[in-house]
């Protein structure tokens, strides 16, 4: 079975991407293990800290090396990415020659109350991500329309035609890490 680091980008105790990611693994079953990262422990990020850094920076550098992909499920906050996303993105690619994303296999799914989901936060986001050592996975794209009802009460996707496509998005998403994952080993971030 493959890890995948997930980073969801709403800090919400509710949030519907939190339980969209928990519906994706439920859909990957044995074959993705999910591990959520906690992004609200993670310190705004200053360049000043890597002297000493947070345990919870070097706890994220490790858990994403030992990963084979990277699952991002995102809201979007001003027609962009959320910036929880960002200041996480942000410790794992530093410091300078230290690149914990480097080759990771990546997918992003994501789920707004408007109309086109998160389809300009992601598009925002996607131009990031290359720069940055990412292999993205480019379709199936999911940009979610977060109606009542989605997700019912046991966390399950209720629409059997979203059900069907985020099956596909898994499918492909586990074809993608055997093309293109392979862990690496983790380093001591704290020991530079």
């Amino acid at each position: 079975m493959k890890t995948v680091v997930v980073l969801v980008g709403s800090l919400a105790s509710n949030s519907i991407n939190l339980r969209l990611a928990k519906a994706l693994q439920a859909l990957a079953d044995s074959r993705l293990k999910f591990d959520f990262l906690d992004l609200g422990t993670l310190p705004h990020y200053n360049d000043d800290l890597w002297a000493a850094p947070p345990a919870a920076v070097t706890d994220l550098k490790r858990r994403i090396e030992a990963a084979e992909g990277v699952l991002i499920v995102m809201p979007e906050h001003n027609r962009s990415f959320p910036a929880v996303l960002k200041n996480a993105i942000d410790w794992g690619s530093r410091p300078w020659g230290h690149n914990s994303w480097t080759g990771k296999p990546l997918a992003i799914a994501g789920a707004s109350p408007g109309a086109i989901g998160t389809a300009a936060g992601q598009a925002h986001l996607r131009s990031l991500l290359p720069a940055l050592g990412f292999v993205v996975m480019g379709q199936p794209e999911v940009y979610l329309h977060a109606q009542p009802g989605l997700i019912d009460e046991h966390g399950e996707i209720a629409d059997d035609q979203t059900r069907g496509f985020l099956t596909g998005f898994v499918d492909r998403f586990v074809d993608w890490i055997e093309t293109h994952g392979a862990p690496r080993p983790a380093e001591s971030v704290a020991a530079e």
